[in-house]
C-alpha cells in the first residue's frame, strides 16, 4: 500500500476567522484520529478538551490532550477531535476525520475520492 501526504488547515470553530498556515499530514487510515502539532492549535485558540490514551504501532501507550477544531483538506471539510501532537510525534490526517470528509482513499491514485455515507434505517413494529 503506498502512503501520500495532503495539506491540512485547521478553523477554530469558535472564531472562524482564525485559522493555521497549511500543515503537511500523513493519510493514515490507521489512525482513528488526526494528529497536528500542538502549537499548530495552540495558535489560532483551539485548546484540549480531555486527554485520551492512544496505543502505538510498537505497542508503547500514551496520553494526549485533544480539542476540537474544523478540518479542511483538499476541498473538503468537517468539525472533528484533533490531537494536540508533540515534538517527535507525527503529522497525520485520520480515518474520522476522512469519513467526516465522506471520501475514500485512493493510494494507487494518492487522492480522495468522494464517497456515499451508509445510512442504516431500521423499521419499527
Amino acid at each position: 500500500m503506498s502512503t501520500f501526504r495532503v495539506n491540512v488547515t485547521v478553523v477554530n470553530p469558535k472564531k472562524e476567522e482564525l485559522m493555521t498556515a497549511p500543515v503537511s499530514a500523513l493519510v493514515d487510515t490507521g489512525s482513528e484520529l488526526t494528529w497536528l502539532p500542538a502549537q499548530l492549535l495552540a495558535g489560532i485558540g483551539v485548546t484540549p478538551r480531555r486527554e485520551r490514551l492512544f496505543e502505538m504501532a510498537n505497542k508503547q501507550v500514551i496520553k494526549r490532550p485533544v480539542g476540537y477544531g474544523i478540518v479542511r483538506a483538499e476541498g473538503y471539510e468537517t468539525n472533528d477531535e484533533i490531537v494536540f501532537a508533540e515534538p517527535g510525534d507525527m503529522t497525520l490526517l485520520g480515518v474520522r476525520t476522512l469519513e467526516g470528509f465522506g471520501v475514500a482513499v485512493d493510494n494507487i491514485g494518492k487522492r480522495f475520492l468522494a464517497a456515499p455515507t451508509l445510512a442504516v434505517s431500521a423499521r419499527l413494529g
